[in-house]
């Protein structure tokens, strides 16, 4: 993601219990996020001893950067999503800070579910929004490729698919990564009318549909050219199959002895479709995962792609498009 005018101050919610490692794991995240980006403030969702080994690690000038909202109950990974529309958990109280204006953005590694849930009941969703969508920046070797929907909703419907492709080009504009994106619908094959019923009804959408930013619809795509890149700048599939795609091609690159994918991009996922900003890292991340993904959601906010992606989507032709 471009770094361009990114400046000012961010303030964003962590979820100090999501995640397999938490809260230790995002403490030290939230740390690391704290000492590289001098204009971070985070406000703390979780239980108030966890955040005072934050606090107390920190210089004395940096620790007005840092409050915390004492909550105590977490959404586990076995727990039904609908549980973190309840009061009381951290995930739910993350995502009410950025609804009543005391944070900008909600980071969590709790349950993708819980999050999109949370997300969707306290922000909304924007308008022609039927399912959130969560978007992730692969380094691909021709340069970054996104991929939607990587675990937000499982279904894969025609209208569904044509929608996130929609999603996916607007919020490609604005962020900066594809002025022009070519946007791709991951199949089996590149011949018009492979795959499945989903695949193969959602490609007749995607020719009548005016993506945003000049975007262009460039047909099917197979899986290894989203780790290549060169053919199209934002693939679209479900979220099921984007979920083990994008863990696939982690694993992959990890195997191989490259560089830490956040090195190149973040280790985290950007929700869609909803009126506020949020971010979802892995339930495994490491501290630098969610240093990472605390830097996505700052950017985002910086750069108001939450307001931008709304406008595009306002500008795009996408009435044909039904559920």
């Amino acid at each position: 993601m471009s770094t361009v005018s990114e400046q000012g101050t961010a303030r964003i919610a962590v979820d100090l219990l999501g995640g397999d490692g938490a809260p230790a794991v995002v403490v030290d995240g939230a740390l690391r996020a704290c000492r590289a980006d001098p204009d971070l403030h985070l406000l703390l969702v979780g239980p108030h001893e966890a955040a005072d080994e934050l606090v107390a690690a920190l210089p004395v000038d940096d620790r007005r950067r840092i409050t915390v909202r004492s909550v105590r109950e977490a959404v586990r990974m076995t727990d039904p999503a609908v549980r973190a529309s309840r009061a009381g958990t951290t995930t739910q109280a993350s995502v009410a800070a950025v609804a009543d204006g005391a944070a900008d953005a909600v980071v969590s590694a709790g349950p993708s579910g819980a999050t999109v849930t949370a997300a969707a009941l306290g922000f909304g969703r924007l308008p022609l929004v039927r399912r959130p969508a969560l978007i992730a920046t692969l380094p691909a070797v021709a340069g970054p490729v996104l991929l939607l929907d990587v675990g937000a909703s499982v279904e894969a419907r025609p209208a569904t698919l044509a929608r996130h492709a929609v999603l996916g080009a607007a919020y490609a504009v604005a962020t900066g990564t594809h002025r022009r994106p070519r946007v791709g619908l991951l199949s089996i094959g590149t011949e018009s009318g492979k795959g499945d019923r989903a695949r193969r009804g959602a490609e007749v959408l995607l020719r009548s549909v005016t993506l945003p930013g000049e975007g262009r619809y460039v047909g099917l795509v197979e899986g290894h050219e989203v780790a290549l890149g060169g053919r199209a700048d934002v693939v679209v599939t479900d979220g099921f199959t984007g979920n083990v795609l994008l863990k696939g091609i982690e694993g992959a690159y990890a195997m191989a002895g490259g560089p830490e994918p956040g090195d190149i991009a973040p280790r985290a996922a950007a929700l869609l479709g909803v009126a506020g900003t949020a971010v979802v890292c892995h339930g495994a991340a490491t501290a630098a995962d969610l240093a990472s993904g605390i830097a996505l959601a700052a950017s985002l906010h910086r750069r108001d792609v939450t307001a931008t992606t709304a406008r595009l989507l306002a500008d795009a032709d996408v009435d044909e498009v039904t559920a």
